[in-house]
């Protein structure tokens, strides 16, 4: 069998313009691709029949992030908590939490301040505009 390598972290979200610019304002991602898929061979792989999707790909340093709006969106189910089996978040490091904190738009919602773990790591968490949880870390 091949060995697998890491080509993406995907988020769904419902308003792909409105995930693309707070992506791309707030942590100065850059767009590398932006597409749209559909047909049958898609709605199969996916397990939705008819499916279409809008994607964007951002550059995020060595790590490749890919937003999709599907249609049909599927009903939202409850918001993600770090501490739920199953849950996701995407980890992005900084050079200085503090500025990073600082500097964020009002309008972003974070867990906390940033704060040091045991392990000397400066940790925040905040969410993208669809509850979409996003470490930001100081090693």
């Amino acid at each position: 069998m091949p060995e697998p390598t890491a080509h993406h972290v995907g988020i769904t979200v419902s308003d792909l313009d409105r995930a693309v610019a707070f992506y791309t304002d707030t942590f100065d991602l850059d767009v590398i691709a932006e597409f749209n898929v559909g047909g049958e061979a898609f709605g199969d792989a996916v397990d939705v029949d008819g499916a279409t999707g809008s994607f964007a790909h951002l550059d995020a340093g060595g790590a490749r992030i890919e937003l999709v709006e599907y249609d049909p969106e599927a009903t939202r189910g409850e918001q993600p908590e770090l501490n739920r089996p199953g849950a996701v978040h995407v980890g992005l490091s900084v050079d200085d939490i503090d500025a990073f904190y600082g500097g964020l738009d009002d309008g972003v919602e974070t867990l906390s301040r940033p704060r040091t773990t045991e392990s000397g790591t400066r940790i925040l968490f905040v969410r993208d505009p669809e509850g979409n949880l996003i470490e930001v870390l100081e090693p």
